[in-house]
């Protein structure tokens, strides 16, 4: 287990197992650019071109905390970047979950399909990626258990909303707060605000 697995627990930021394992086993500096290797390990967001960057391992750690991925979940990963969230959130899920990954820069869609390559998540059919505006959402693949956006909106964006399974959950950046959403009904949902949090904004 790497020194920055251990340092997030240490923490109490970490704590679910299937994401302390998922963490430990999909390593970060196969998903960042291979003059910043010598970062990988180090808790702060790390630049991946075009203006984005590979969110903090604690913020990452913080919202799927918050998103509580279970084995066999259908997930929509908004703003994949270089794919990262996407295999952690995949080695999750396991074989019988799926994860749908949307990234609108095509260059990073591109370098996050290799990345993810590195894994068996595409090969097995368990990652599919589609480099695309999330404006509206990935209505193909939809009802979500759960949804993660890492791109910071104004407000819950309605056509994830509605892909969003009753039941299912959402964590995403508004503004400079995380928000944690819960479908209780079609047109109700429970929402937690946690503040402090900064993200690049949602590209459309």
């Amino acid at each position: 287990m790497s020194k920055l697995v251990n340092d997030l627990i240490h923490l109490g930021y970490l704590k679910t197992d299937n994401i302390i394992e998922a963490f430990s086993k999909i390593q970060r500096i196969e998903f960042i650019p291979d003059d910043l290797a010598a970062y990988a390990e180090v808790d702060i967001p790390l630049p991946i071109g075009f203006g984005q960057t590979i969110s903090q391992p604690l913020t990452v750690v913080t919202m799927l905390e918050l998103l509580a991925v279970k084995t066999g979940d259908n997930v929509l990963d908004v703003g994949s970047g270089s794919g990262w969230t996407t295999a952690i959130l995949a080695k999750m899920v396991g074989e019988k979950g799926k994860v749908t990954s949307l990234e609108v820069i095509a260059e990073l869609c591109e370098f996050g399909k290799k990345n993810l390559e590195k894994y068996d998540f595409l090969r097995k059919g368990i990652v599919e990626t589609y480099c695309q505006s999330a404006v509206e959402g990935f209505e193909k693949n939809a009802p979500y258990d759960c949804i993660l956006v890492s791109a910071s909106t104004d407000e819950l964006p309605a056509a994830l909303k509605k892909q969003l399974k009753i039941g299912g959950k959402m964590v995403l950046p508004i503004r400079n707060s995380l928000w944690f959403a819960e479908k209780k009904t079609e047109d109700e949902f429970y929402v937690e605000k946690f503040p402090g949090f900064s993200f690049v904004p949602f590209i459309k």
